[in-house]
Parts: structure tokens; sequence; C-alpha cells
């Protein structure tokens, strides 16, 4: 029996305008009713994030930053967090700044966040637009959540939640292959990729860090197995957690390396209500 719905944001519960549908809400809104509890899993930052799990009413913590930080999105308290060491970040620095890419830094884990950065490179729109979007989501917030500092590498004198790029598909590849090839095993690198954006992004964070981490952590925190799990994810950074829950199912949109996985159910597109979808079959029909 399915006790915990593990959902991604990002091209899954989310449309492609970044909504939640009507049916979406409704199955969601249904589960909770029943006594299932709902959880966000996502690569956004927690202060990103908090905003849609308060509207939603969710009261299980948030699992952001990519599976580094668990918390509470009403009373911020820190469930796990899982901090990159300073000198690792301080290499993924030097490493992007080498082929030309500009770095941003998530930090403060005890309180609802900030996204830290020291310099946009002349053409870098992506990185402008994902800024520009921060802003947008955290609202009157943004003061406080998004800062910029004369360096980057004097502001770390501290373990951060982690490192992220961003910028088009191609130029992310091959940072994250110069990454991997330069930094080993000492990070973790998860690429996101939209394509259909010819955008993506690229978080650096410690090597234990996952989604399927923090729903680990969550489902404990819930007295509950993986076999109580149900997971819905699209892209690569939700592989972990998808193969963590019982019930793993993946977006008609999802990349192709977890639509072709024979132990992932698949359901609709994020575009068709494809989480609605996965809730009606998996839980609404068969918990009860």
């Amino acid at each position: 029996m399915i006790r915990l719905i593990a959902l991604d944001l990002d091209g899954t519960l989310l449309n492609s305008r970044g909504e939640v549908s009507e049916r979406n809400g409704r199955a969601i809104a249904e589960a909770r009713k029943r006594g299932v509890a709902v959880a966000l899993v996502t690569g956004r930052r927690f202060r990103d994030a908090r905003p849609l799990a308060l509207a939603l009413g969710l009261d299980v913590p948030v699992i952001a930053h990519n599976g580094a930080l668990t918390k509470h999105a009403r009373t911020l308290e820190t469930v796990a967090a899982i901090l990159m060491p300073r000198e690792a970040a301080h290499a993924c620095i030097s490493v992007g700044r080498a082929h030309g890419a500009d770095a941003l830094v998530s930090d403060d884990h005890t309180g609802a966040g900030v996204l830290v950065y020291d310099h946009i490179s002349v053409g870098n729109e992506a990185l402008a637009k994902y800024i520009a979007w921060s802003r947008r989501v955290v609202g009157e917030e943004a003061a406080a959540a998004i800062r910029r500092v004369p360096s980057l590498v004097e502001y770390l004198d501290h373990d951060p939640l982690h490192v992220a790029f961003s910028g088009n598909c191609s130029a992310m590849e091959r940072l994250s292959a110069e990454m991997e090839r330069e930094l080993g095993a000492s990070v973790k690198l998860l690429l996101t990729l939209y394509p259909t954006m010819d955008f993506a992004l690229l978080d650096i964070l410690h090597p234990a860090a996952s989604k399927g981490a923090g729903l680990a952590a969550v489902a404990a925190e819930q007295g509950l197995g993986r076999e109580e799990v149900l997971a819905v994810g699209d892209n690569l950074n939700d592989l972990e957690m998808l193969e963590y829950a019982g019930t793993g199912v993946c977006m008609g949109n999802a990349q192709p390396l977890l639509r072709e996985r024979p132990d992932f159910h698949a359901t609709a597109t994020n575009d068709e209500d494809g989480v609605a979808q996965a809730i009606e079959r998996f839980v609404l029909q068969t918990n009860f």
C-alpha cells in the first residue's frame, strides 16, 4: 500500500507553463485526504520550492537541492543536510572558469537559503535568465534570497550546499565531462537537460547526496519502508529516487534512459496530467 508520494517538480508535477494543473491538484488533494503523504523532490533550491509546498498545504519535508537538503517548508526545521566540502566547491569554480562557465553557489542550509554568484559573463544569457527566474519565484524575498558578492572564492570559507552551472545542453554536457575528468569521485555531477528549450543545469554536490537519499530520509522520518513509496520523475537526476521507491513512475516526456528501464512504470507527459494519472492508478484505485 502506498503511504508516501514523491513528486519531482519541473517536467513532472508542473506543466510546460510551470503550473500545477487542476487534475494534478485534485489527485494530490484526494490522496492526502485518504492519509497519503506527499513530498516534493526537486533539483530546485529549497527557497524556490517552498512557495509551492506551502500553496499545496504539504506538511512533509521538501527534498531540495537534488537531495542535499531535506527541510520542512512551514517551520524551516532541517531533517537532513549533506554539505559540499568547501575545497571541492573551490575546485568546481576553478574548473568552471577555466572553461568559460559562471558558477552559482547555493548556501544557508539552516535558513530559507541563498543563491550567491560573483559574475555573469557577457553572452551568458542562460545564467542571466536563471537568476531572473529565481527572483520572480521568491518574489519579495529576492533581496535576501539572491546575492552578488565580489568573489565566490573569498566568500566560500565554509561548506555550501552545492555549486551549479547553467547553459545550453551541449555546453553543459561538455562541462560535465570536464568536471568528471578533473574532479572524479570527489563530487557528484547531476546534469538536468531540457532539450526543447536547449537549456541545461549542471548541479555539483557531495557524493552522498541524491534525491534517493533525501527520499529515504523522509521515509524514515515518516516510519515508512520503500515499498510504501511511489515516486514520479522525468529527468536524469530523478534516477536514484525512482530506484529507491517501491513504485517508480517515469513521465511520458522523460529522458530516454528512464523510459527504457523495464522496472519503471510509464505515465503520460507533464502536459497530459501524467502525475494525476499515476496517483489515480497506483493510489486512488488500489489503496482503498
